[in-house]
């Protein structure tokens, strides 16, 4: 049987804690390995629980969710751990922050039941949890504060089918988007996609829309 995924929960509320470990423990895939209310105690607890996934709340006493995000699964972390960001403000910045500083998906409390179980597998799995319209819309409120930072290597070590997949990710286009527009299968741009991470060391899509960004590799 495959092991179960490691789940600490992060919020002040104490209600809204207890239903979440409630909500997890009930799964046969998951558990729920600790709770606590600060973003302090969530980067120490991670460093000792080794968790899976950490479900972070946003605005909390002694350091706020982004900040240890941050410390978490942020550039230059040894040992990252993914991070679903669940906060009741639907804020594009918050958004923007909170997969600056690593986190792997974004989520609302008022979210079913349903969709954070969801969220929590698919972060767990290593994927992003935004959709393509997410990331483009993104990307086009926020596209001035990413591009560009640093310079494209000399050196970047990708084709140029890998580049221009790369760019086409920036754009916010989906996999099926890419397949035909590039006329290749929906597997194809699979490989292309796990090719790029890899060979930039990122976490996921949303990284490499970043990536790009910052090198001045998209449009």
């Amino acid at each position: 049987m495959t092991a179960p995924i490691r789940v600490l929960v992060c919020d002040d509320q104490m209600l809204i804690r207890t239903g979440l470990v409630t909500i997890i423990d009930a799964q046969p895939d998951m558990e729920g390995v600790g709770e606590c209310g600060d973003g302090g105690s969530a980067v120490e607890l991670a460093g000792t629980l080794r968790p899976d996934v950490v479900v972070m709340d946003v605005r909390m006493p002694v350091l706020d969710g982004i900040e240890a995000t941050r410390r978490l699964a942020g550039a230059g972390v040894q040992h990252p751990v993914k991070v679903l960001v669940v906060t009741t403000f639907n804020l594009d910045e918050y958004v923007y922050e909170a997969l600056r500083a690593g986190a792997s998906g974004f989520l609302l409390k008022d979210a079913p039941p349903s969709q954070l179980l969801h969220g929590i597998r698919t972060v767990a799995s290593g994927a992003a949890l935004l959709d393509p319209e997410v990331t483009r819309r993104l990307v086009g409120r926020f596209a001035t504060r990413i591009r560009p930072v640093e310079p494209a290597p000399d050196d970047i070590p990708l084709t140029p089918r890998e580049l221009e997949v790369l760019r086409l990710i920036a754009d916010g286009l989906s996999n099926s988007e890419i397949a035909a527009a590039l006329v290749i299968s929906q597997e194809t741009v699979k490989t292309f996609v796990s090719r790029i991470l890899t060979k930039l060391n990122l976490r996921d899509r949303v990284q490499a829309v970043i990536y790009a960004y910052r090198h001045g590799l998209a449009v």
